[in-house]
C-alpha cells in the first residue's frame, strides 16, 4: 500500500538506529550517473570512518534509475531508497529522504554530479565545529546567463525576507545538524528552499566553498519556472506582500500621475496641443502591467490556501528498500 508522507514522519522516530552521518540524494532520471555517483561518495565515506547511510530518493524517474538503486542495493547495505509514484519535485522529495535519515548530521545533495561528493568532508567539519547548518557555496558556477541572473535576484530576495546574509540559498549541497531540521519537517517539501527554512528559525549557519561540476543536458529550470520560483519566494517568504504591493502602487501611481499632469500643463502651455491619448494608453499600460503581477501573486496566495485546505500529500511512495 503506498504511503504518505505523513505516516512516514508519525514513524520515524521509532525506526532510528545510530547512525553519525545521512547523505540525502535526490534522483530523476539519473540512471547514467547512478554508478559512479555511488562509487565517488562510497570512498569519500569510507575514508571519514564514520557511520553513515545513504537515502536515495527515486522522485518518479522514467529511465530505470530505481532498477539501478535496487542493484546497488544488493551489493551495499549503507543504501536506504524509496521510489516516489509519480516527479512530485525537487523539495517534496528531500522531505522524503529528510523524514527518513538517521543520522545526527543529514547532507543533502542533488543527483547529477553537480555536487562532488569530494568535497561532504567540508560541509560535515563545520558542522562539527558547532554549526548548525554548512550551507554549501558554489564558488564558480557551470550554468548559462539565463540560470544565474535569475538565481542572484532569487538569492537577494531571500537574504531580504530571511535577514540571513548567505549568498547562495539554492544550493542543495549542504549539511544541517538533525535537530535543527525536525522542527522544520512540516513546512520542508510544501514550500520551496529547505535551506532558507531552517535558517529562518534561527539555525547558526556558516558558508562553505563547493565545487561545481557542469551538468549534463539542459537545466530542468526555464526561464518560467524560475519567475515561479520568485514568486513562491515572495508569497513563502515575504511576510506582508500585499500590504506591500498595494503602498508600492500607490506611490507609483501618485507619482506617474504628478509627473504627467506637470507635463500636460506645460506642453498645453508651450504647444497649445494637449497629447492626451497617447499619454493615457501609456500610463493604463504601466497600471494594468502592476495589476498582473499582483493577480500573480493573489494566485499563488489562493493556490497554498486551496493544498491546505485539501490536505493532499506531497507525495506517495511506492516502493522502498
Amino acid at each position: 500500500m503506498a504511503r504518505t508522507e505523513t505516516a512516514i514522519s508519525q514513524q520515524q522516530d521509532g525506526d532510528r538506529d545510530p547512525v553519525e552521518l545521512s547523505i540525502v540524494v535526490t534522483l530523476y532520471d539519473e540512471r547514467d550517473t547512478l554508478d559512479e555517483l555511488h562509487a565517488r561518495l562510497g570512498t569519500t565515506m569510507r575514508a571519514l570512518g564514520r557511520s553513515w547511510e545513504v537515502v536515495y530518493v527515486d522522485d518518479g524517474s522514467t529511465d530505470g534509475t530505481f532498477a539501478a538503486l535496487e542493484r546497488l542495493h544488493a551489493d551495499d547495505a549503507h543504501i536506504r531508497a524509496v521510489r516516489l509514484k509519480r516527479n512530485s519535485g525537487q523539495h517534496p522529495a528531500m522531505h522524503a529522504g529528510l523524514a527518513r535519515a538517521r543520522g545526527s548530521i543529514v547532507v543533502t545533495m542533488d543527483g547529477d554530479l553537480q555536487n562532488p561528493p569530494e568535497d561532504l568532508p567540508k560541509l560535515i567539519e563545520a558542522i562539527d565545529a558547532g554549526y548548525d547548518v554548512a550551507s554549501g557555496r558554489r564558488g564558480l558556477r557551470h550554468d548559462s546567463w539565463g540560470r544565474t541572473l535569475p538565481s542572484r535576484l532569487i538569492n537577494g530576495m531571500l537574504r531580504r525576507f530571511t535577514a540571513v546574509s548567505i549568498s547562495d540559498f539554492g544550493c542543495a549541497f549542504n549539511a544541517y545538524r538533525r535537530d535543527s531540521v525536525v522542527p522544520m519537517l512540516g513546512a520542508i517539501g510544501r514550500q520551496k528552499f529547505t535551506k532558507a527554512l531552517v535558517l529562518s528559525g534561527g539555525a547558526s549557519v556558516v558558508e562553505v566553498d563547493v565545487g561545481h561540476a557542469p551538468r549534463a543536458g539542459a537545466s530542468r529550470y526555464t526561464p518560467l519556472r524560475l519567475s515561479r520560483v520568485a514568486l513562491h519566494v515572495l508569497a513563502g517568504f515575504w511576510p506582508e506582500p500585499i500590504q506591500w504591493a498595494g503602498v508600492l502602487l500607490g506611490a507609483l501611481c501618485s507619482l506617474a500621475a504628478t509627473a504627467l499632469g506637470g507635463y500636460a500643463l506645460v506642453y498645453w502651455i508651450v504647444e497649445d496641443d494637449f497629447p492626451g491619448p497617447l499619454l493615457l494608453g501609456a500610463l493604463v499600460v504601466a497600471v494594468l502591467g502592476v495589476q498582473g503581477f499582483i493577480l500573480a501573486l493573489v494566485g499563488e496566495y489562493l493556490g497554498r490556501i486551496q493544498r491546505v485546505v485539501e490536505h493532499r500529500p506531497m507525495y506517495l511512495v511506492d516502493r522502498e528498500l
